[in-house]
């Protein structure tokens, strides 16, 4: 059962995270700043999935899992454009790098974390195969137009859109990203409820009061702030190492992604844990097709004013990984029934992913 009220640490975690952020930003952080700022950074994380339970269980489903997929990918989106504004023509690719990784984490990561916590509670995890589907037939086409086909288009050089090219990318993602919330969350929300619910679960008579809602909204926006900004200041640190390491820049967004996505992997895998499988894949897909659906928009406003190349399209390797998580993910939704197989399955391609973004 979800939990009705805050507690005492959730309010002042995020708190002490947001002073740690406002004390470390633009600094440059020694060893055991580094230390402080991935503690805290890991405190607001737990506080962001406590809050988001909270007003889940106060709004419902699929709005709960809407709130904190939306949360997380619009402060992402103000993290990529700063890093984008600061670096400069360094930073061409970080918006592709970091959405795909995002793509990855939520469609091979977090979804098959989610499938196998389900498996291994109830031996099969249920879900409803017309919303899933529906949800990942969308990632897959909005991550087509926005990574695959900049790689083919010829009006400009390189992996690059044309201002035109651009705006309509931009404007499909976002239209098709509208139309799937409101597909999701008043024409057909039954198709992303949970098929069996959870004994008691859903007591309604136990929900969160407005005012402890209210709080919960404040306390996950201050977390959140406090992930994304935390993530900024340690990624000199995270360049560094990569460097130091010899990995390929596209690492460094890989690992912003995950540090960006740890709250909604956690509130999966606990969805799971409560035999509500439904949510957690809500959140993976959603989390995938809000990255997308806001970025890209963000990113071709943001260009008015960005100077530098805009690298979108993927390389071979990455397209592969795309279209072999399209595939399995069709396999794995059709039933509406997953085993510990296609779990796994999909965890292997996320480990897959990982892996040749650090030895591509």
């Amino acid at each position: 059962m979800l939990r009705a009220s805050t507690s005492r640490w959730t309010v002042f975690i995020p708190l002490l995270a947001a002073i740690t952020l406002a004390a470390t930003w633009g600094r440059s952080l020694p060893g055991i700043g580094v230390v402080v700022v991935v503690a805290a950074l890991a405190g607001a994380v737990l506080a962001a999935v406590q809050h988001a339970e909270v007003i889940a269980h106060r709004v419902g489903e699929p709005f709960g899992s809407l709130v904190l997929a939306v949360a997380v990918t619009v402060i992402e989106v103000g993290l990529i454009v700063t890093m984008m504004v600061s670096s400069g023509e360094k930073s061409a690719a970080l918006a592709r790098d970091t959405v795909f990784a995002a793509v990855m984490i939520t469609c091979n990561g977090i979804f098959g974390l989610g499938l196998l916590v389900g498996a291994v509670r109830r031996r099969v995890a249920v879900f409803n195969a017309e919303g899933t589907g529906a949800a990942l037939g969308t990632v897959a086409t909005v991550s087509t137009l926005s990574l695959v086909l900049p790689t083919f288009t010829t009006s400009k050089p390189g992996p690059e859109f044309s201002p035109p090219q651009l705006a309509f990318a931009a404007a499909a993602s976002l239209l098709l990203y509208a139309l799937f919330v409101m597909v999701q969350t008043v024409r057909h929300r039954d198709d992303f409820l949970p098929v069996e619910e959870s004994e008691g679960a859903d007591e309604r008579g136990d929900r969160p009061t407005v005012r402890a809602t209210l709080l919960s909204l404040a306390m996950l926006t201050v977390a959140l702030v406090a992930v994304v900004g935390l993530a900024k200041v340690v990624s000199p640190s995270i360049e560094s190492a990569v460097a130091s390491a010899g990995l390929p820049q596209s690492a460094v967004g890989v690992v912003i992604a995950l540090l960006v996505l740890l709250p909604e992997t956690l509130a999966a895998v606990r969805a799971a844990r409560r035999d509500q499988v439904q949510i957690s894949l809500n959140l993976a897909l959603g989390s995938a097709m809000a990255s997308i659906g806001l970025t890209i928009p963000a990113i071709a406003v943001a260009t008015i004013w960005l100077d530098g190349p805009l690298v979108l399209g993927l390389g071979a390797t990455q397209m592969v990984l795309l279209a072999l998580t399209v595939v399995v993910g069709v396999f794995t939704v059709v039933p509406g029934r997953a085993t510990l197989l296609q779990g796994g399955v999909h965890v292997a391609l996320f480990l897959a992913f990982v892996f040749l973004a650090a030895s591509p």
